[in-house]
């Protein structure tokens, strides 16, 4: 199984790319260091620091012909990955 499912492509993120720091959704059991090996060894590139969070899955409900429809949203690992100076990655190449 790999340590990185895909990288998270929202403004917030967008953002922080032009810091030198990338987010990535990871599995649940990855430590840091597994993280940021595997960063290396998909992108080429030199890893200062790894920072993660656990997303806790929500409870979210919506009507669907006059039910209410209930539910609970996946719960998933983030990683917040800081790169040392001068490295980038393209993470829009990938996306065709």
């Amino acid at each position: 199984m790999s340590v990185l499912k895909r990288p998270i492509l929202t403004e917030k993120a967008t953002a922080l790319s032009n810091l030198g720091k990338y987010v990535f959704e990871v599995s649940k059991t990855a430590n840091k260091i597994e993280i940021a090996n595997a960063i290396e060894k998909v992108y080429g590139v030199k890893v200062a620091s790894v920072d993660t969070m656990r997303s806790i899955g929500r409870k979210k409900s919506r009507m669907s012909r006059g039910k209410a429809i209930s539910g609970i949203t996946s719960t998933y690992k983030k990683a917040i990955v800081t790169l040392k100076a001068g490295e980038i990655i393209d993470i829009y190449s990938d996306i065709a």
